[in-house]
């Protein structure tokens, strides 16, 4: 296909429900959105507000492995998950688990990692060329013969993405991967993630509830309650219009957003929220130095 002529929507939900067996209340409820190739997506919500039920949605765990009621329909690349098999589904969204123990088996840091294309069925020299590439840009490729069990939390991580990168998804998945690591950690693993994509123009959807690490890289939000959206747009714009809001439902937003919006009700600064420290030095000094 011509590049030019790529449809620039690669992930989009239509009026998506879903009703898990034997619940007595729908986790989700006419749900709608799309996703551009390249985005950098937040899915915010507090818990309980359907973000993971939702992600399960985009790989096809939902309903190939989560028996329930679904209405409405996922598409990738124009396609509907319901109607692909999951292989096919897991070349194209790939899912990082919130605790990457659960994701990670192998005896091998290598074998982990070439566990999804071997699954693939490709041939040995392509998974030998995955591999070493989705260790390298994961920085994991020195503890190949580690035993996932010898690895820190933020190693763990690297490891599991690496897994599945080395499955070449247009779509990376990943649900709360700071909650097990230190904010050090944390924030490495977020560059390095926001470099993946803008190197490689991967998809990134990060389901967090807390907003001070990720809203850095994000180019938008989308809110969740009670298995509906309730906010999507920029970080930006949803700090700025829907911040009680924000703070209503629990999602913990930036604390230098929650300075700003105090200073403001005080009248002592005014003007956009900033989502990250520098924008309010930035703002702060302009003020001072008046």
């Amino acid at each position: 296909m011509d590049p030019s002529k790529t449809p620039k929507t690669i992930l989009e939900a239509r009026n998506l429900g879903f009703q898990y067996e034997g619940a007595e209340a729908r986790a989700l409820r006419g749900v709608n959105f799309g996703v551009e190739r390249g985005e950098f997506v937040l899915l915010a919500g507090p818990s309980g507000c359907g973000k993971t039920t939702l992600c399960r949605c985009l790989n096809g765990l939902i309903p190939h492995f989560y028996p329930g009621v679904q209405e409405g329909e996922i598409l990738v690349d124009g396609s509907n998950v319901t109607s692909m098999p999951t292989s096919e589904v897991s070349r194209k969204v790939g899912y990082v688990f919130q605790n990457p123990e659960n994701q990670l088996f192998a005896l091998t840091v290598e074998k982990d990692v070439a566990f999804g294309p071997e699954n693939l069925g490709l041939p040995r020299s392509e998974i030998r060329e995955r591999v070493d590439w989705a260790m390298g840009i994961t920085g994991t490729t020195e503890l190949k013969n580690l035993a996932p069990y010898e690895l820190s939390g933020g190693q763990q991580q690297r490891v599991a993405l690496a897994g599945i990168l080395a499955m070449k998804p247009s779509v990376v998945v990943m649900d709360e991967p700071t909650s097990f690591l230190d904010p050090v950690t944390a924030e490495e693993v977020m560059k390095a993630v926001d470099d993946l994509r803008l190197e490689h123009g991967i998809t990134v959807i990060v389901v967090e509830h807390r907003l001070d690490l990720v809203s850095r890289y994000a180019d938008r939000i989308i809110v969740m309650d009670s298995g509906k959206v309730v906010a999507d747009g920029t970080v930006q714009d949803v700090l700025d219009g829907q911040f009680d809001q924000l703070t209503g439902l629990g999602v913990g937003v930036p604390r230098v957003s929650q300075l700003w919006a105090m200073l403001k009700r005080d009248g002592l600064v005014s003007g956009q929220t900033p989502k990250v420290v520098e924008a309010a030095a930035e703002k702060l000094g302009g003020k001072l130095s008046t």
